[in-house]
């Protein structure tokens, strides 16, 4: 029986040891990215980034707790615009601010608070394209060890990145309505 034993915890301590170590190889930064093409003009749909009470209308993490708290302050609407919320597990808190404000450009500082502190940069860039324009959606980061931890069983680029395409997809319905 305790051959049995010793033969497990050494399975156990080696599965946890290359997991470890495969944690330590993912990178010490991550970028998610998706991008659409939207049939309005880039200062309609930068309008709808840089007006932090615009989010309603196609953000995909404004509608997941309907208790949702949210605060303004700072300006109205581009560079200084800030915007914290609370909410449940789902969408924790955190807050923003737009550092940078164009038709071509958004910069955001993203700070998460929970459910894990991170302080990240999402980007949203518009491209016109004769009538049309494309849209991306970047988000930046320093990649923490419980980041590099959860990438080992978890594709966080396929999780934010269904968040993105979501989010976009609403935000072309916003755009393109009349």
């Amino acid at each position: 029986m305790l051959e049995f034993i010793a033969i497990v915890l050494a399975i156990l301590i080696a599965a946890v040891v290359i997991v470890l170590a495969l944690a330590a190889k993912k990178p010490d930064t991550f970028t998610y990215a998706r991008s659409t093409r939207i049939n309005a003009p880039p200062e309609k749909i930068a309008t709808l980034v840089s007006d932090f009470r615009k989010w309603g209308a196609w953000s995909p993490y404004e509608h997941r707790d309907p208790q949702l708290k949210r605060t303004y302050s700072g300006n109205a609407s581009g560079v200084g615009s800030v915007y914290a919320w609370e909410g449940n597990k789902s969408v924790g808190s955190g807050r923003m601010e737009i550092l940078e404000s164009t038709p071509k450009h958004v910069r955001i500082k993203l700070d998460f608070l929970a459910p894990f502190k991170a302080s990240n940069i999402a980007e949203f860039t518009f491209v016109p394209q004769g009538g049309a324009t494309d849209v991306s959606w970047a988000m930046t980061g320093k990649n923490v060890f419980i980041g590099k931890l959860m990438s080992v069983f978890l594709n966080m680029d396929k999780m934010i990145g269904n968040d993105f395409e979501t989010g976009l997809a609403s935000m072309k319905a916003a755009a393109e309505s009349k």
